[in-house]
């Protein structure tokens, strides 16, 4: 072969490499398509492990196109095992919020599962530090706010136009007849609060806004000694989430099935 065949024929070669390899080069690795494109949307906070990672497992397992996402999307590495598209939030993190948001645009979702939470132990009123009780607010509460905010436009264009914010009993403060755990009740409570407003604003729409308690969970908040696994308790609030209808916009319900008193 003289040397113009030879150049000729490396030409060709590499570009027929480029094509093959350019399709690996661009993948996502955090992005699973789902298989059904006309599948229900849900996006999940928090779903790199506990109860946000069960609901991503579930979910994705019942057909619906899973979006699950995490502060540090490399590091969900248990998440990555389901077919699931990942994205980077912080919920508290106002610029994170807008970049999920702008990725998302024109994009329907039908459910929005307000997950992510952090659960400092605060006993006494002298126990309170003031940064992570104002961190413990920015999570549970206001993350909320702000996710919803950014992705009404989305949910306006799904059909079920359901939020979902995990409260918890500790959030209830009818229930409340022992006291303890600072900052975290009072991040729930308010969250209930805003549950209960955005009900009322978002009526007419007829989305369905509901705060939900998943029980005592075994998972690195609940701790081992909880009375439930992930499984029974996203199946309970699975349960609970398909019943609801308009009609029942701003209520607060147990994994159970029952009414939570405010």
């Amino acid at each position: 072969m003289n040397t113009s065949a030879k150049a000729c024929f490396y030409t060709l070669l590499v570009a027929a490499m480029s094509a093959f390899c350019a399709p690996l080069a661009c993948a996502d690795t955090h992005v699973d398509p789902s298989p059904d494109i006309d599948a229900p949307t849900v996006l999940i906070t928090g779903a790199n492990r506990g109860l946000g990672l069960e609901f991503a497992r579930q979910f994705a397992a019942a057909g619906w196109r899973v979006i699950g996402t995490a502060r540090k999307p490399d590091e969900a590495v248990e998440l990555k095992a389901h077919q699931v598209t990942i994205m980077p939030l912080d919920v508290a993190d106002p610029e994170s919020v807008a970049s999920l948001a702008a990725s998302l645009e024109e994009r329907a979702i039908d459910l929005l599962i307000n997950n992510a939470g952090i659960f400092p132990r605060v006993n006494s009123i002298d126990e309170i530090d003031l940064n992570d009780y104002s961190r413990t607010l920015a999570v549970n509460t206001l993350g909320p706010v702000l996710v919803t905010r950014a992705l009404l436009p989305n949910l306006r264009l799904g059909k079920k136009k359901t939020i979902v914010n995990i409260s918890s009993r500790l959030g209830s403060i009818d229930l409340n007849d022992s006291g303890r755990y600072y900052g975290y009740r009072e991040s729930k409570a308010a969250l209930n609060m805003f549950t209960k407003t955005l009900a009322n604003e978002l009526r007419a729409e007829e989305f369905i806004c509901a705060a939900i308690h998943p029980g005592w969970v075994q998972t690195d908040m609940g701790g081992k000694s909880a009375n439930l696994t992930p499984e029974e308790s996203i199946n309970g609030m699975r349960a609970v989430i398909d019943r609801l209808g308009p009609e029942d916009s701003g209520t607060y319900w147990s994994y159970s099935g029952e009414q939570v008193p405010w």
